[in-house]
């Protein structure tokens, strides 16, 4: 079987990826790490979590390598996403919602999906901004919040640095801009449906992958 290796930390667990695709898992991709897995054999990269400031990030350029050596590199979620955005005019292939809000240019920022987590588990620490842009429209949509709680919340997010945004970061810091009864309402609604666009494009990558990929890899 060709070999398959996946970038992946705190946007989806490891033994849940395992489930839908038998590949190598590695932890999130920095500086260098898609070349080696190039040089080492990899016919098929899947990149969905890399760090950010923590190290060097994946260099365009490397990608580019792999791409030119006939690798497939797949691209979604959290780094994978931002890549393919930028790299699929050159063959890198995006797949998921976050890959398509960067590719329209509906979102620019890399901080959009930055988070912090523990190296050790891969726990994510912290919210990435994208998943709460999410989960507050569906809470607007649901009648949760107003469309103007909605704007402060989102305002809120928006301005804290990421490794502080929580989601109860944000209710303590909109205490004195919203009703008491909304936030709790919200924080209900949070336990329970809070929407995760990361760990779901993941899942959608890694189907694309073992569906659409590698039945054309020899």
């Amino acid at each position: 079987m060709p070999a398959v290796v996946i970038f992946l930390g705190p946007s989806l667990p490891v033994e849940e990826a395992r489930c839908i695709l038998e590949a190598t898992y590695l932890p999130p991709a920095k500086r260098g790490d898609v070349e080696w897995a190039v040089n080492d054999g990899a016919r098929v990269i899947g990149l969905i979590d890399g760090v950010f400031f923590q190290e060097c990030a994946v260099a365009h350029r490397e990608i580019l390598f792999a791409l030119r050596r006939g690798v497939r590199v797949i691209g979604a979620s959290s780094m994978g996403a931002l890549r393919s955005a930028e790299l699929d005019i050159f063959g890198m292939e995006g797949v998921g919602v976050i890959y398509r809000l960067f590719s329209e240019g509906l979102l620019e920022s890399d901080d959009e999906v930055a988070l912090v987590f523990d190296p050790l588990s891969g726990k994510a620490l912290s919210e990435p901004l994208v998943n709460i842009r999410a989960t507050l429209a569906l809470s607007l949509e649901r009648g949760v919040i107003s469309s103007e709680e909605h704007h402060t919340l989102l305002d809120i997010a928006s301005a804290l640095y990421y490794p502080d945004r929580t989601y109860q970061r944000i209710c303590r810091e909109a205490a004195d801009r919203i009703e008491r009864r909304t936030i709790e309402r919200f924080q209900g609604f949070i336990s329970g449906e809070a929407v995760d666009l990361k760990k779901k494009d993941a899942i959608a990558a890694l189907e694309y992958i073992r569906d659409r990929v590698m039945p054309d890899v020899k």
